[in-house]
């Protein structure tokens, strides 16, 4: 469904938004009670209860975002001042709070975790920018990695991300205000991805925090098959034959991510991988998995600039190692196959996040 335009997103989608997450606070009682009734044909103990309660909290989050966008909106003078610095930091702060009580939500009503392992970017080299380079599977991965980069870390994140997730309107909002760049591939207009993604890259500082994903997309076995018969298609047997030893990640798409790194030579580099969400491929597998009750690691590795190659062909090479890295750290830290228990109180409780 194409994206509708913005001033339908502004004028019709967030306001109604907004009064449906009032409509829904007033009659929370009554979804609770229908949840619990429902609950006994469901398997998994107080399943839909938990489900209905995270999507309410969700819906209510969206319209509260909007609320205080909408405030500072008018206290920039209406939008005349919305990109002066004062403003931008005011909504990386508004960023990081409500990602913080996102992320406190997933962990009441969905009992989710985080472990932090390895490098981050704070005791790399603090006060350098960096590039953040993260491999995508399973739904929400990508907030956790903002709300880590925004609250643990202190950084100030630009993201590349797809345009469809302007269908969420505090998203949409929010990071349409800051220095993000939504794309859709084959849409690019004038310029090229590549363009769009060196722009965005372009004037890092030292607490800035470059993100992207290099695979496109969340891996999907179908995925992962279609991306290397491309690779194929286009006359490159040696990424295909890399890719093909690739289990767990998608085959990376370097364009976006050598603009970035050309057009901010002195950011260092840091790879992000992560287990725990990898089930989470189809409704069904979500419909499944969800309520989580999962323990979620993330592991960083950092890269100085200088280690940065600078050949097209040596970044090649370097980046699939990378990948192959990180595919193998995957299969070493995949959780265990556990099937859907029906009393998740017995459930052994995950760690807590790990110094955080």
């Amino acid at each position: 469904m194409p994206l509708p335009p913005i001033w339908v997103r502004r004028l019709v989608i967030a306001p109604a938004v907004v009064v449906l997450a009032a409509a829904v606070l007033i009659t929370v009682p009554v979804w609770l009670v229908l949840a619990l009734l429902a609950s006994p044909l469901v398997p998994g103990h107080l399943r839909v209860p938990r489900l209905v309660l995270a999507a309410i909290l969700y819906l209510l989050w969206d319209a509260a975002a909007l609320v205080v966008l909408a405030v500072l909106w008018v206290a920039s003078g209406f939008g005349a001042k919305i990109r002066n610095p004062w403003f931008q930091r005011a909504h990386y702060v508004v960023t990081g709070k409500f990602l913080a009580i996102l992320f406190w939500f997933a962990k009441w009503a969905l009992h989710l975790t985080v472990d932090v392992v390895g490098t981050d970017p704070d005791t790399a080299l603090p006060g350098r920018p960096e590039i953040v380079v993260s491999r995508h599977a399973g739904p929400g991965d990508s907030f956790i990695l903002i709300h880590a980069l925004t609250n643990w870390f202190q950084r100030e994140p630009r993201i590349v991300l797809k345009a469809t997730l302007q269908w969420d309107p505090a998203v949409d909002v929010l990071l349409n205000r800051l220095p993000n760049r939504f794309i859709t591939p084959g849409r690019t207009g004038t310029s090229t991805l590549e363009q769009q993604i060196g722009e965005t890259a372009y004037g890092l500082d030292d607490n800035d925090a470059f993100v992207i994903f290099p695979e496109g997309g969340n891996f999907t076995p179908r995925r992962r098959t279609s991306a290397i018969a491309r690779l194929r298609a286009r006359g490159l047997a040696d990424a295909a034959e890399r890719a093909e030893n690739l289990r767990h990640v998608l085959p990376p798409k370097p364009g976006g991510l050598f603009s970035a790194i050309d057009a901010a030579p002195d950011a260092g580099v840091i790879f992000v991988a992560h287990t725990g969400l990898d089930r989470m491929l189809t409704v069904a597998d979500v419909w499944q998995e969800l309520p989580m009750d999962k323990r979620l690691v993330m592991k960083f590795w950092s890269v100085p600039p200088e280690e940065v190659p600078t050949g097209e062909e040596e970044r090649v090479a370097w980046l699939y190692d990378w990948w192959e890295r990180i595919d193998a750290w995957i299969e070493e830290n995949r959780p265990a196959f556990r099937p859907l228990s029906t009393d998740w109180t017995a459930r052994k409780s995950a760690p807590s996040d790990a110094g955080r």
